[in-house]
């Protein structure tokens, strides 16, 4: 999914309030986080998720590797958090205006 830079803005506005509700620890990506993932994304569509791994080019492999595996867009990552947006097609609930 590629977005275009204004709809990545508005996804950003839209983000900055929530908190991460999916954490990736230690153990890495799991089946069990790719699961809760699943179906934050499905419900939510946009997602924050916290990736507590020290080493700043294996949280960016891992956040590339979520968005390969989800089929999610990467909306942004400051640090250990990242926002990723899927569109819902049986119930869209976020505008990309």
């Amino acid at each position: 999914m590629n977005l275009t830079d204004a709809q990545r803005r508005h996804l950003r506005s839209l983000a900055h309030p929530r908190k991460p509700i999916v954490t990736i620890g230690r153990n890495g990506l799991t089946d069990a986080v790719l699961a809760e993932l699943e179906l934050a994304l499905t419900h939510h569509e946009l997602v924050k998720i916290k990736v507590n791994i020290g080493d700043r080019e294996v949280r960016n492999g891992t956040v590339e590797e979520l968005c390969e595996r989800t089929g999610a867009a990467r909306v942004q990552r400051v640090g250990y958090v990242a926002t990723l947006f899927r569109r819902n097609p049986d119930d869209p609930k976020v505008s990309l205006a």
